[in-house]
């Protein structure tokens, strides 16, 4: 069972949350907060999860999440929740270690898809705007040293490129003609070569080294 916690100011939203997750055989929602000083106190007792809104009173979602995984061990994931308008918070969240985010008017079936991931420990970007969020916050940048990616074989580096254009294991299996299987390897070689948590850390490195591009 994966125990959550729902963290966002408004009440008519964390009840939409609860009804959406609740209805799932595999997730508890054990909790709810108001704020992120809330939210990062109440991620303390047994949580797996946490849902949390980035625009929140006291204490904010980029500051929540820090603190949970400053001050929690071990510190739950967090889903970042955000909306259209205001995604120049998520970057910040993501860098703050969020293992993903979801949109607040995405189908349902999103929310728990990536509450999911990150309980598996995991991350999951909405498609809407992975690609507009992260080109607008972390590139164009300039290339930086390798950081291990000259460890990488020209396949994962191909790969890499297409995880950082917010394809899926399926898309990227459907574009370089192979197995699904054989895409969620490279993730994993990725994952250890470059010594990073999860699929959307391997994103941000991916901008931050000049390697997402249209090519």
């Amino acid at each position: 069972m994966i125990r959550t916690l729902l963290a966002d100011d408004q009440e008519e939203v964390r009840w939409a949350l609860r009804l959406v997750l609740d209805a799932e055989d595999d997730i508890e929602v054990v909790g709810e907060a108001a704020d992120g000083a809330e939210a990062a106190e109440k991620a303390r007792y047994g949580v797996d999860v946490v849902v949390l809104d980035l625009r929140m009173p006291r204490l904010d979602g980029i500051a929540a999440i820090r603190r949970i995984g400053e001050s929690v061990n071990p510190a739950p994931a967090v889903v970042a929740l955000t909306t259209f308008d205001v995604d120049e918070y998520l970057f910040g969240a993501l860098a703050a270690g969020a293992a993903g985010f979801v949109l607040k008017d995405s189908e349902p079936a999103l929310l728990v898809g990536a509450v999911r991931a990150a309980a598996k420990g995991q991350g999951l970007l909405d498609p809407q705007v992975t690609r507009r969020t992260l080109r607008r916050f972390a590139a164009p940048a300039p290339p930086r040293a390798p950081d291990g990616l000259d460890r990488l074989t020209p396949r994962e580096l191909e790969v890499l490129r297409l995880v950082a254009k917010g394809m899926s294991n399926a898309e990227i299996a459907a574009a370089l003609v192979v197995g699904e299987g054989t895409v969620k390897t490279h993730v994993a070689r990725l994952l250890a070569k470059l010594g990073l948590r999860n699929r959307v850390h391997l994103v941000i490195h991916a901008y931050e080294h000049g390697l997402a591009d249209d090519r």
